[in-house]
């Protein structure tokens, strides 16, 4: 049995054992019927989606038991192997999570991935990059390895900013104190810099999940303790505040959130992205995908019906999202979990 396989057995063992602990978590199943915007599907089938990609008109989307689901045009499955360089932990909310290609990947083939990992019985996360040649993917090199985490919090997005610059979130690890600490990585934004070496952009950060830009401005989402998830706008050596200040909360020093879900809602926000210049939110807990309007900062609208959505892409022209219904905390569906392209006529 190869680590793919055994991550796989023991996620979906995993969510049985751990019912009760999850129940508090889990989501009821979703209905696209009764979706308060339409959508259309391009691919059925997908395994726990992270992270997606589009290129040209096929989608390269990082799956949590370790591989690529290539898309073609067609609307086309074909799930490509990842050859890691350490076995992918089983953690809750582990595994292949972040992915992104590189600005050059038409003539490199080549991208960056995120991943959980086990090592002597603990879970570090990892930064690596990866090159596709015949079908499958394969570990290249490390650019940042042995980060600390927890049984979750593991953050996992990678984003590139409009300058073509790689950012990373790395969550808290569940050691709320690590945030604040310039010594470590976790709770941390990172970026990557001219020497191809990760440095510390923001801090006191709890688990940041995605990021986007608009004009130069990047926001990030956060999930909050209970309740409470913000998104933020980050700026370069500012402190979030974690965790001191959390929600409406305030402190000198320190960044209060752009916007909050505040105390009596739950979000737990994920990948973000800016579409016809509102910013689109996916929603594990919230089930939903949430609309902001970066001028009055005020949720405009909440796109429900398909379940748990861990990401949003906008290339320009359409925006396409993925649920996670099938990550054990969720209620699968028959065909889950899909791609979608939203139907904005």
């Amino acid at each position: 049995m190869n680590k793919k396989e055994v991550f796989k057995l023991k996620k979906w063992i995993f969510p049985g054992i751990l019912a009760a602990a999850l129940a508090g978590c889990s989501n009821g199943p979703a209905n696209p019927d009764e979706a308060t915007a339409p959508a259309d599907v391009i691919a059925t089938d997908l395994e726990a989606p992270w992270s997606i990609n589009k290129q040209d008109d096929a989608f390269y989307i990082s799956e949590r038991p370790g591989t690529v689901a290539y898309i073609d045009a067609e609307g086309k499955l074909e799930r490509q192997d990842v050859n890691f360089s350490s076995p992918l932990s089983s953690a809750s909310e582990a595994g292949f999570l972040g992915f992104v290609l590189k600005p050059d990947f038409d003539d490199s083939q080549e991208a960056y991935g995120y991943y959980v990992y086990e090592d002597n019985g603990n879970s570090y996360n990892k930064i690596a990059e990866f090159h596709l040649d015949g079908g499958s993917w394969s570990e290249t090199a490390v650019l940042l390895s042995g980060i600390p985490t927890g049984n979750v919090h593991h953050g996992g997005r990678l984003e590139f900013s409009e300058d073509g610059t790689l950012y990373a979130t790395i969550g808290d690890a569940s050691e709320p104190d690590l945030a604040q600490d310039p010594a470590s990585v976790n709770g941390k934004i990172l970026r990557l810099n001219e020497f191809n070496e990760f440095e510390i952009y923001s801090h006191g950060h709890r688990n940041p999940q995605g990021i986007a830009w608009d004009g130069g401005t990047m926001y990030a989402s956060e999930h909050g303790q209970s309740a409470n998830d913000e998104i933020n706008i980050i700026k370069q050596d500012a402190n979030y505040g974690w965790p001191e200040i959390e929600g409406e909360e305030t402190a000198d020093g320190l960044e209060a959130p752009f916007v909050t879900s505040g105390a009596d809602d739950t979000w737990a926000p994920s990948g973000i992205d800016f579409h016809d210049g509102a910013l689109y939110i996916a929603a594990l807990r919230g089930t939903a995908i949430k609309v902001m309007d970066p001028e009055s900062a005020e949720i405009t609208d909440s796109i429900e019906g398909y379940g748990r959505i861990r990401d949003v892409y906008s290339d320009g022209n359409d925006l396409y999202f993925i649920t996670n219904n099938t990550d054990g905390r969720g209620t699968p569906t028959e065909g889950d979990d899909k791609l979608y392209i939203l139907n904005e006529q």
